[in-house]
């Protein structure tokens, strides 16, 4: 008995778990598509999310600028140019009045004749929201005169000026606006252009090979060689200078386009020369689907996830290349408001030391640039869902 007493207990032995017994979060990664896979793990991404919101933010001020700028871009004062950034206050003397800005004191220096503004604590400027203002058409559909926030009507021949004036007394706080939705939406035209070019173009190079690929490696190898800026700035200084702003607008998104499809042409070939040779391509194929149909339908999807991180990795580079072009006077001219055109302001040192808010467009260019990497990063670390 003793010896039974001392007989050591069997191992347990662990089973394997059934599926009903995985974790719920185990459970809905298994099953959760790609899709939400990318979206899972774009959250976890914060500069991503910082970059993405303060992108919405832009492209919100950029549709809406007319109602978000207090006045109108063009409209000049004689006799308040370069005008620093006025403060906003919520106190005066320890007592709260809301938002308010203070007057202005107009001086002239009498050895450099510079004029000097200084605030005139004895005059306050309450700042209201929703006022009216010069007119405008809400998105082309309606007219209206209705702004965010100004000065009341008993304010009457005063103005508020958040990010100073220029050389003619404009508001740069309404330009940056107005100049935002030229930058950005060139920025998008100019990307979808050139990503429907390099996809085609890579698709047939990559998918059909031989003489059709060496024809499209060579063009690109040739395009790449030369210097993007000289190329920029050749093709921009041939265009006729009696064009519209229009036809300007369009002319610089095709040359930006037909210099950026390069990159995603050879990203996209070397993808096809992956996959072109898998099962599910070859059952396409002998089911009758046809060349177009088996590249959109069947390749494409299988790396669409990189395509979309792609895209908003090279919007910057549209947006770096129309700030360039206007800002050496080749894109854009005045009267369009672009922030290239307005830091064509910035080019005159002497102005630059006396009014450096006239620099408040380059911290925007530089603000989007970023938020465009950082979210450009977080979608392409998303692309790859199962990665560690």
């Amino acid at each position: 008995m003793a010896g039974q007493d001392a007989t050591p207990a069997k191992a347990k032995v662990t089973e394997p778990q059934a599926p009903e017994a995985l974790a719920p979060t185990e459970e809905r990664i298994f099953v959760a598509s790609q899709w939400q896979l990318m979206w899972w793990r774009f959250r976890k991404h914060k500069l991503a999310n910082v970059g993405g919101v303060v992108i919405l933010l832009f492209y919100i001020g950029a549709i809406f600028c007319e109602f978000l700028s207090p006045y109108d871009p063009n409209a000049y004062e004689k006799t308040l140019t370069f005008v620093p950034p006025q403060r906003v206050h919520l106190f005066h003397e320890g007592q709260f009045i809301g938002p308010f800005v203070y007057g202005l004191k107009r001086t002239r220096d009498p050895v450099t004749y510079v004029i000097t503004y200084e605030p005139d604590r004895s005059k306050i400027h309450k700042l209201h929201f929703f006022v009216p203002g010069h007119r405008y058409r809400m998105l082309g559909l309606f007219e209206t005169d209705v702004h965010l926030f100004g000065l009341g009507p008993e304010e009457k021949g005063h103005k508020v000026y958040l990010l100073g004036t220029d050389r003619l007394g404009r508001d740069m706080f309404s330009r940056i606006l107005y100049g935002s939705r030229i930058s950005l939406s060139i920025g998008l035209l100019g990307v979808f252009v050139s990503f429907a070019i390099g996809i085609l173009a890579g698709g047939v190079s990559g998918y059909f090979g031989g003489t059709i690929d060496t024809i499209i490696q060579r063009v690109i190898e040739f395009l790449r060689s030369i210097p993007t800026i000289p190329l920029w700035m050749a093709l921009s200084a041939s265009l006729p200078r009696e064009w519209t702003t229009v036809q300007r607008y369009f002319a610089i998104v095709v040359l930006l386009s037909l210099i950026g499809w390069t990159g995603l042409a050879r990203v996209v070939r070397g993808r096809f020369l992956a996959v072109r040779e898998e099962d599910y391509v070859m059952a396409a194929r002998l089911q009758g689907a046809s060349e177009l149909r088996i590249i959109l339908r069947h390749m494409l999807p299988a790396f669409l996830s990189y395509i979309i991180a792609s895209l908003t990795l090279s919007i910057p580079g549209m947006i770096l290349g129309e700030t360039s072009l206007s800002f050496l006077g080749l894109g854009l001219r005045p009267p369009t408001v672009s922030w290239g055109v307005l830091l064509q302001e910035a080019q005159n040192l002497q102005t630059v030391a006396l009014a450096p808010w006239l620099l408040v467009p380059g911290v925007a260019v530089v603000t989007a640039i970023l938020s465009f990497n950082f979210l450009g990063d977080g979608l392409r670390d998303a692309a790859d869902p199962y990665a560690r």
